[in-house]
């Protein structure tokens, strides 16, 4: 069986977009025709019965647009303000688009002490359980707008990697503007190779991380690697993809090769908990 013919099984899906994929270019405003088709895409994969949650970014960057600013704030209240404008924004059209598709959206605002305290990342499974219990559609964003050091750690990347490892997700797609994964720099390296499929990571290729292009997003090659490492470990399979058209979420759950495909495989020495608590330190 070819091995992407398994995505067709998996039924319970994480899928990350970043806030490139959900904004105009020219203007940073949300491009509303794109954000229709991945509601649409969302509400399909829940119509064939299967548990999705999505991670959102572009709090930060709808915010900033109404707020008035002509390019991404740098200071930390600036930000955390336009976050309290930009997640409110988000979830109103969210909630609008998914109820027009009959479901029911979700909001859940994480930050590093959800996932690192034992008693909060418990709470925050059962959350998430009883959401997919109800047929809900949980929106998963860092609660930027109050987490003083949430910003500075914070990477979307990371945080799905991590909420898929605490539902126990099958798969893990993170959609951004490059196409996934290849030997050295493309925009640098005409000669880069494309990588389809990782069997498993080794040190070289954590080192193939290279920084984000991409002016509006925080999360480089680095850090979606570091995500593939604690989904894979965790036992999902996870897909790096490019955003530019939503409707690759179906055709990548059609087993179609597009995007580069890490291979789950459970590692019994990971503990969620203890790389937790290490990146608490």
């Amino acid at each position: 069986m070819d091995i992407r013919e398994t995505l067709k099984d998996k039924s319970r899906i994480i899928i990350k977009i970043g806030s490139s994929s959900l904004t105009h270019p020219q203007t940073g405003a949300l491009d509303l025709t794109k954000l229709e088709i991945l509601i649409r895409e969302i509400c399909n994969i829940k119509n064939m019965g299967k548990d999705v949650i999505l991670v959102s970014s572009g709090a930060i960057a709808v915010g900033s647009r109404s707020a008035g600013f002509q390019r991404k704030p740098k200071k930390l209240e600036e930000k955390q303000a336009c976050a309290a404008i930009g997640q409110a924004q988000l979830m109103m059209i969210y909630q609008k688009l998914f109820a027009e598709y009959g479901h029911m959206a979700a909001q859940v605002l994480m930050t590093k002490n959800t996932i690192t305290n034992d008693e909060s990342r418990r709470n925050a499974y059962n959350t998430f359980q009883e959401l997919l219990k109800l047929d809900a559609i949980p929106i998963v964003n860092e609660n930027d707008t109050v987490s003083t050091y949430e910003i500075q750690f914070g990477d979307n990347d990371t945080l799905s990697a991590l909420v898929s490892s605490l539902v126990g997700a099958d798969l893990l797609i993170l959609l951004s503007d490059i196409d996934g994964l290849f030997t050295d720099d493309p925009h640098r390296n005409p000669d880069a190779e494309f990588i389809h499929v990782v069997e498993s990571l080794n040190e070289d290729l954590m080192k193939m991380g290279k920084g984000t292009t991409s002016s509006v997003g925080t999360g480089g090659m680095s850090t979606k690697l570091s995500a593939a490492r604690i989904a894979t470990s965790s036992g999902a399979d996870m897909i790096i993809a490019n955003g530019k058209d939503f409707h690759i979420i179906h055709k990548l759950l059609l087993g179609e090769n597009l995007g580069t495909l890490f291979l789950g495989k459970k590692d019994h020495t990971f503990s969620l908990e203890e790389y937790l608590h290490s990146i608490n330190k």
